[in-house]
């Protein structure tokens, strides 16, 4: 099935709704931790899909290393979703999402700052190869 940009838009919308939705409900200046359980039950009241903590092998030239990085979310199997709880948003956090992207063969990402009086100022879209 081929998935264009009208479906990543509608998807990214939902998950930055539920994402304000939590913001509105337990506010600025808590833990990452906080905010992706809170998240996990918000996808699960509006029905969307969603896995956490899902980890992305490690491969250098090839060879295994037996390390993996770990995706906050990788939500309907499509959009990797980094949760951060920072006083600002920092040029690695692109770059760590970028090779998630990269690594994982995805085309979206959000980055979510939740340290922020309006959560509308904490959401970063990336994207790879769309």
């Amino acid at each position: 099935m081929q998935f264009d940009q009208d479906y990543y838009n509608q998807l990214s919308g939902k998950i930055i709704n539920s994402c304000i939705e939590v913001h509105k409900q337990v506010g600025p200046g808590l833990l990452e931790s906080v905010y992706q359980v809170c998240l996990e039950k918000e996808f699960e009241l509006n029905q969307i899909q969603y896995k956490t903590q899902v980890p992305i092998p490690v491969i250098y030239k090839g060879i295994p290393t037996g390390k993996d990085f770990y995706m906050d979310f990788l939500v309907e199997d499509k959009i990797i979703l980094e949760l951060k709880s920072v006083e600002n948003l920092i040029p690695i956090f692109d770059a760590q999402l970028i090779t998630y992207l990269r690594l994982a063969n995805k085309k979206l990402g959000l980055i979510i700052n939740f340290n922020v009086p309006v959560l509308k100022s904490g959401i970063k879209r990336l994207v790879n190869n769309f």
